[in-house]
């Protein structure tokens, strides 16, 4: 028997001995490093499956190539084996498992907690007693909708603070247009506009048919009771939820809520779209797209489809799939995401009609972007040869570090640096540094040492980003930032190539450069414009980053000049919900619940803003 087959047949035993009951399994290579995590209700059955002589899919058959032996975990139900594969997957970050990008990144629709509500875009949740929304799948969506909203309900879109600032200046030119019920007047009461926000969550949580019905219900009620005026706002409100519900994408029936999910995977390329319909339209969509190592059988699918909702205020009690999983899979995780929404949930496979068709068309759009991907990559990759080419480097630039150095004056110097993997930017990976040898100047050449001194120091890490070795390094300078890296290069021992991004007169890209010749690229148009979309997207997070510190050191600063009031106190005033402004407003108790922050210290703070507020 070759060393494979002893070692198909080693974890074939080891599989075949596991009971029959629910848990999760940990593949591991050759190091001992976690390659793929799964769950089952019967380990047995599913893990001796992969190491059985049978078809396999080319994604899965390369991950058992790889595999030397498992570890698994017995659970009592298959609801927390699947809570506890989630946890191990975002643990381990498996090679193999597909994952869901961290939801902080996503945005959320937001409603204060005020007398007078608004609604505003966060990607922050908070445990405050604000309601969140989404999340969506990004900040063009939340700021549309937000809009839409705004306009339909005459909700203000300014940033004046109520009731603070009614009666204090004159209506804005929305209320003049009938596009917002004017605040500012003091003619709308808490009560009436209570109304108006209580109409917009219901829309956000998809019950557009249900609100469009109550609504309805209280106009005729409120006609009876002669309440006329109060009956024709409901009358218009209707009429505007009828107006935006035309402007949006209808798929189904009004009172129609659920989520469609597609799949496209062809064995190379797989990604997965979803409809997000509510009230009968498509509010809102997402597509996910999975490299080329990740193992998309249904099992896993379904997996991914329960950590997406973790993160969703909104489960809907239907959800359409393209696929067709083990029943097994399917009621696990219908079960599961039930207990997440507090009612039953169905997953369904549509065969037919209308339903059916509407999967067809989402699955057709996970395709689309699976094939867009692999356009933009097989152009990417072309400019990343003709690069290695013109630099003449030695292996394929598949990580690319680009630094950049910037500074307040004589403070706040940062180093920037940001990563392109396959020639997309990759801004998980980005990091800055603090400089802080270089004291009372603005030494670049000092300060790009030390940043790539400390970048360096990394490369002897375990594992992580920043243990990957970069294939090429570029710097946002001329010869003379080239020579000083590669020097330090050279002393630490590392070999990788090192170039600079020479800038014109006029700041603006003009050629890639060594310690002591420059190399034009201004007749490659593609590379031209890939260095110089480096160049201008190291520069942005550079300076994005010092502004940053500089921001939080004046807020701290303005703090620090209160008697009493040192850093560590400022800090910890800072951490309140709302930052310096909530300082400003807050009471004497609100400043009081703050550790550290005495009576005295809380009576200086509102002296201090006194008629600032």
């Amino acid at each position: 028997m070759t060393d494979h087959g002893a070692r198909l047949q080693r974890l074939l035993d080891k599989a075949n001995a596991l009971p029959l009951t629910p848990g999760v399994y940990i593949m591991k290579d050759a190091a001992d490093k976690v390659i793929y995590v799964g769950k089952s209700r019967k380990l047995k059955n599913r893990v001796s499956q992969y190491f059985q002589n049978g078809e396999k899919n080319t994604k899965t058959a390369r991950m058992v190539e790889r595999v030397q032996d498992f570890d698994y975990i017995l659970c009592e139900t298959e609801i927390e084996a699947l809570s506890l594969e989630n946890t191990l997957i975002k643990q381990y970050t498996p090679k193999y498992n597909i994952r869901l990008k961290d939801a902080k990144s996503y945005p959320y629709i937001k409603i204060t907690d005020e007398t007078y509500p608004r609604l505003v875009m966060t990607r922050k949740r908070e445990a405050d007693k604000g309601k969140y929304f989404g999340p969506y799948s990004g900040t063009a969506t939340v700021y549309s909708v937000i809009g839409s909203l705004q306009k339909a309900l005459q909700l203000p879109s300014c940033k004046r603070k109520f009731p603070e600032q009614i009666g204090k200046e004159r209506p804005c030119l929305y209320y003049q247009i009938k596009q917002c019920c004017g605040v500012c007047t003091g003619k709308v009461s808490p009560e009436a506009y209570a109304e108006k926000i209580h109409t917009a969550a219901e829309l956000l949580r998809g019950n557009t048919a249900a609100e469009k019905k109550r609504l309805t219900e209280r106009m005729y009620a409120l006609a009876k009771q002669e309440r006329y005026e109060a009956a024709a706002v409901c009358r218009d409100t209707i009429s505007a939820l009828d107006r935006l519900s035309q402007k949006q994408s209808v798929v189904g029936a009004p009172d129609d809520e659920y989520d469609v999910f597609g799949l496209y995977d062809d064995g190379v390329l797989a990604a997965l779209s979803v409809f997000f319909v509510r009230g009968g339209v498509c509010t809102d969509k997402q597509d996910y797209l999975f490299d080329k190592e990740n193992i998309t059988d249904r099992d896993s699918l379904l997996s991914f489809i329960c950590d997406l909702y973790r993160g969703r205020s909104d489960i809907p009690r239907l959800i359409l799939i393209s696929f067709s999983p083990d029943e097994d899979d399917r009621s696990m995780a219908a079960e599961y995401l039930g207990k997440l929404a507090g009612r039953k949930v169905e997953i369904r496979t549509p065969e037919r009609g209308v339903l059916r068709a509407l999967c067809e068309t989402v699955t057709a759009n996970a395709q689309e972007v699976a094939q867009k991907s692999a356009t933009h990559e097989r152009k990417q990759e072309g400019v990343l040869l003709r690069l290695a080419h013109i630099l003449e480097l030695e292996s394929y630039p598949a990580r690319i570090e680009a630094y950049d150095i910037s500074n307040f004056g004589k403070e706040h110097l940062t180093a920037g640096m940001i990563v392109t993997r396959d020639g997309s930017f990759s801004k998980r990976d980005y990091r800055s540094f603090k400089i802080k040898s270089v004291q009372g100047t603005t030494d670049d050449y000092a300060s790009m040492r030390e940043a790539l001194s400390r970048r360096f120091a990394h490369l002897s890490d375990p594992e992580g980003s920043f243990a990957e070795y970069p294939d090429l390094i570029l710097l946002d300078g001329g010869k003379g930032h080239v020579g000083v890296v590669r020097e330090l290069a050279a002393e630490m021992g590392i070999d990788v190539p090192i170039f600079g991004m020479v800038k014109d007169d006029f700041h603006k890209t003009r050629a890639l450069c060594t310690d002591s010749e420059e190399i034009s690229i201004a007749k490659e148009t593609a590379v031209f414009r890939f260095i110089y979309g480096i160049q201008e997207e190291v520069h942005r997070y550079t300076v994005g980053t010092m502004k940053k510190a500089k921001g939080k050191t004046l807020v701290t600063s303005s703090l620090t000049q209160i008697p009493g009031i040192g850093p560590a106190k400022a800090a910890a005033l800072l951490k309140m919900p709302g930052g310096l402004q909530a300082v400003k407003r807050a009471s004497r108790e609100e400043l009081l619940a703050i550790k550290g922050i005495g009576e005295k210290d809380a009576d200086a703070i509102i002296e201090h803003f006194k008629g600032k507020r």
